[in-house]
């Protein structure tokens, strides 16, 4: 027996002779030990591991007592051979990697052959990154988010930052987005209809969970967002898409069959046009007419650079069937997984019964800190500077896409992407390849529609997160990748 098989530990607290018969048991119930061999003697393996003989007989008087070993007279200690036919069992197991087949325990998902929005998974490696839902990192702000979480460490504020909060969120953020926060959305609402997410995809998840039965029918923009279709797939939902033009969703003769409508009206996600206010009226009155509810996913309403924001739907009239979401993700940064969710509060009652089951609850630290960054003042100097910022790299974008495209490009004045429409004969997918081998990632479109095949001829370009110096050389590359595939 080599030392490699018997390790202790002085100091620990535990006692050596326990630490002895534990290793034992492993090597023996591991097969490191040959079970046709005798044990170390006593004095043997006491002079290896430096303990006493006392230390070494205890620790074999247990695993004797235990069945793990057994006396041969004349011959010395051996392996029981009763732990020999487990052994055989074991070492079957350990080379029968098919043993379980987990293929068929796993459930299949509804949603198993839908497209996924797929990153490029290194694109901060590539220098001219036009991907969405990132932001520049040298963006963040990185002194004012620094100092909210080492103060929400600090009395009073500890206390909320370290708790168990079961089912509640941090007051003081839900405070703040009732005062400080919603109101710019013309959104007026209490605290008790006021829920904190872990971003805008769990508050569509805890909604599709806690609304939808099996066969209830979902309304969706076509092209549309991705992942609300996968989650009201595995609801068990049937997804109806709706087609989308430069106005926004295009109103149904009515939604007598739709339980529930999810719009991005703000900004489309993915072309980024505005649902215009008709058409807003118009899909209020139906949602109440038929008992359709509403799911506003206002993302990134903050960015708008001509003009003012339009007023959220939840902020009209007779709009008690909307249900709004709002993140903190678009404006600050994705890896915070921050966000909100506003509606009545019977509604937010039951919904907070199902997170706490799931999650609990956010990071009580981190609420706290949002709500200090908030309650500074430095929330709202962050939203204007990034403002600032995206509407410049937006100018940038436009203006080179149509200095080398061969076609036009005139993108809706708002989001953090833009939206490109080629020729019917260009293939985008093939595009996005040829791109990224020029160290341009961009997004192909067709997997946002409902039938891809005939959608071939849109990709996506993202600026939040390439530096505004490369925007130009990037779309330069990008010119010539299209170039290629003429």
């Amino acid at each position: 027996m080599g030392r490699t098989l018997i390790s202790i530990e002085r100091g620990t607290g535990e006692p050596i002779y326990q630490q002895l018969r534990k290793a034992l048991e492993h090597a023996i119930a591991s097969g490191a030990l040959n079970p046709r061999l005798p044990l170390p003697s006593s004095r043997e393996l006491a002079r290896e591991l430096g303990v006493s003989r006392n230390t070494v007989n205890t620790a074999y008087q247990e695993l004797h007592a235990q069945g793990f070993i057994e006396s041969r007279p004349r011959r010395g200690l051996f392996i029981n051979p009763e732990m020999l036919t487990h052994l055989d069992q074991h070492e079957e197991r350990s080379t029968n990697t098919d043993s379980v087949d987990w293929s068929r325990l796993i459930r299949p998902t509804p949603d198993a052959g839908m497209p996924e929005i797929a990153k490029v998974r290194d694109w901060d490696r590539y220098p001219f990154p036009f991907v969405a839902g990132q932001i520049e990192a040298e963006s963040f702000p990185r002194l004012a988010w620094s100092r909210a979480l080492r103060d929400a460490l600090d009395p009073p504020h500890l206390h909320y930052s370290v708790r168990d909060g079961i089912d509640e969120d941090d007051p003081l953020l839900v405070e703040a987005l009732c005062r400080a926060v919603l109101p710019a959305r013309g959104i007026e609402v209490n605290p008790d209809q006021v829920l904190i997410t872990l971003g805008s995809q769990q508050g569509l998840d805890l909604l599709a969970s806690t609304l939808l039965r099996p066969g209830d029918t979902v309304g969706v923009e076509d092209p549309g967002y991705l992942d609300a279709r996968h989650i009201f797939a595995r609801a068990g939902a049937t997804v109806a898409p709706m087609p989308v033009d430069g106005a926004g969703l295009i109103p149904p003769p009515d939604l007598a069959d739709v339980h529930l409508l999810h719009l991005t009206p703000s900004h489309h996600s993915p072309t980024n046009v505005t649902l215009s206010i008709g058409r807003r009226q118009q899909l209020l009155s139906l949602a109440r007419r038929h008992g359709t509810l509403i799911i506003e996913d206002d993302y990134d309403s903050e960015f708008r650079y001509q003009g003012s924001p339009t007023p959220a739907l939840k902020a009209l009239p007779d709009s008690d069937r909307v249900i709004y979401l709002g993140t903190f993700s678009k404006f600050l940064a994705p890896g915070l997984r921050l966000g909100y969710l506003v509606a009545a509060p019977e509604l937010i009652r039951e919904l907070r019964n199902q997170r706490r089951y799931r999650v609990r609850h956010a990071s009580g630290h981190v609420q706290r800190a949002m709500a200090l960054l908030i309650e500074s003042g430095q929330y709202h100097r962050t939203v204007r500077r990034r403002r600032t910022q995206l509407q410049r790299k937006w100018q940038t974008l436009r203006e080179a896409l149509n200095e080398t495209l061969p076609w036009p490009v005139d993108p809706p004045p708002g989001g953090v992407s833009i939206w490109v429409t080629a020729p019917s004969d260009l293939d985008c997918a093939e595009l996005a390849e040829l791109a990224l081998r020029r160290g341009v990632v961009i997004e192909r479109g067709d997997i946002y529609f409902a039938d891809r095949a005939a959608n071939r001829n849109h990709f996506r370009l993202g600026f939040a997160a390439i530096p505004r110096a490369a925007i130009r050389p990037g779309v330069v590359q990008l010119g010539q990748a299209i170039d290629e595939l003429d």
